[in-house]
């Protein structure tokens, strides 16, 4: 009879509390991770449950796997820490399939016996699984929905001719009885107006632009005056005209502003040949040696500029400039040079520096790869030639023979950081 008693008698339940709160929009009406884990340990205490431990965490359900915390806890299911949970809410525990399937897999085991809400429990019984899986599934079901309603809503606010977002300088984001508009903005309006008419008129570069606005006491919101960048940035801006597109990628819609334009699109599209080209999307050309190269004479950034010419045969050329940005000196004395004095340079200072300089593993496969394939053909053939360094060999590959894609992925393959003073290559201070 004790040994009946002994096999029937249920395993002591020992509670992990769990408190979670996401910090995205659609959980602002959560209750806090103090409040929830207040209530728990209050029911707790009136049930008499025996907690081992509390773990709690900000962070989002929606995607599966992501929350350390909650790896946490289910480790310490697997590993017979506890065997109950405590929190305050199904939707606290999972908003995605992978969770709720790790939380399923446990009860199955029957490591997982209990779970335990403010106003539910579940064990492992079949009724009370599938109860848990569908107050779940909802909680992803709701964030689905919310994807799905707020894509809608930017899609309407687009079309009534509202762009999303912050408003560019010039103008306002407004809200007024519980309309959201766009008003001019009265103390920089008029000058970005001006600041068109001088680029397209008069011909003003940017640095000629920045200088009168400077002058005007022109700033951006942080009270600070707007860099040149910036001010190219907004001469390709065709928001103030009336126009804009939403995201700002190639194949987006374009949508008419509700807004009142400060320009027309004729002074718009004026600019944008005084300028040389209608220029893409801003940042989508990509030049191979931009990222690794700094200015030694003033510690800026290396940029970089293409102007096409046209020849006696019809064709185009183009040709690639790597200059100063300026930013930190605006009378920074580095020359330009093109890419091809480049490459030239930087082969020079490879075959000088290659045993100084690092690479990352992508680029020393293709290295090895490379030189694997040269020695086999020049053994085929029986050439006698002796090979280089394998970084020599291949650098000396890409930068007189590869494309452009080749010479972006070999760039973007070298970890050493260089500096280009008076000319020539350095290793970046």
């Amino acid at each position: 009879m004790l040994l009946l008693a002994m096999e029937t008698q249920a395993p002591q339940l020992k509670y992990c509390l769990y408190a979670r709160k996401s910090s995205e929009s659609d959980e602002r009406q959560a209750m806090s991770i103090d409040s929830q884990l207040t209530e728990m340990r209050a029911l707790a205490v009136n049930e008499g449950l025996n907690v081992v431990c509390e773990l709690q965490e900000s962070h989002s359900a929606k995607d599966s796997g992501k929350r350390p915390v909650y790896n946490q806890m289910l480790a310490g299911i697997a590993n017979d820490d506890y065997n109950a949970v405590l929190t305050w809410a199904p939707d606290r525990l999972s908003r995605n399939a992978g969770d709720l399937g790790s939380v399923v897999d446990l009860m199955d085991q029957h490591k997982l016996l209990h779970i335990r809400t403010y106003s539910q429990t579940f064990t492992n019984s079949p009724n009370e699984k599938f109860l848990l899986m569908i107050l779940c599934s909802q909680a992803k079901l709701e964030n689905d929905n919310k994807s799905i309603n707020v894509k809608r809503g930017i899609r309407m606010k687009c079309e009534m001719g509202w762009r999303p977002g912050v408003a560019p300088l010039g103008y306002m984001n407004r809200a007024f009885a519980g309309v959201n508009d766009i008003i001019l903005d009265p103390d920089r309006a008029e000058l970005i107006t001006e600041a068109f008419q001088k680029a397209g008129y008069e011909r003003w570069s940017g640095r000629r632009i920045k200088a009168w606005l400077d002058e005007q006491g022109f700033t951006n919101r942080s009270g600070k005056p707007i860099s040149v960048s910036q001010i190219l940035v907004i001469l390709m801006t065709p928001f103030y005209y009336g126009k804009f597109q939403y995201p700002e990628a190639p194949d987006a819609p374009w949508y008419t502003g509700a807004h009142k334009p400060l320009i027309s699109k004729e002074l718009f599209d004026l600019v944008q040949e005084t300028r040389g080209v209608y220029k893409g999307v801003w940042g989508s050309k990509t030049f191979a040696f931009r990222g690794m190269l700094k200015c030694g004479q003033c510690d800026a950034d290396i940029t970089a500029q293409d102007k096409f010419k046209l020849l006696k045969s019809g064709d185009t050329k183009r040709f690639v400039y790597y200059n100063c940005t300026r930013r930190k000196d605006p009378d920074c004395k580095e020359k330009y040079v093109n890419e091809e004095k480049l490459c030239e340079l930087l082969q020079a200072f490879i075959e000088q520096h290659h045993q100084k300089m690092a690479i990352e593993e992508k680029l020393r496969a293709k290295v090895d790869k490379h030189f694997y394939v040269t020695k086999t053909l020049l053994n085929h053939y029986k050439i006698d030639r002796d090979l280089d360094n394998p970084f020599v060999e291949y650098s000396r590959y890409i930068l007189a023979s590869g494309t452009e894609g080749d010479r972006i992925r070999f760039a973007s393959g070298i970890k050493t950081k260089l500096q280009i003073r008076h000319g020539e290559l350095e290793f970046y201070a």
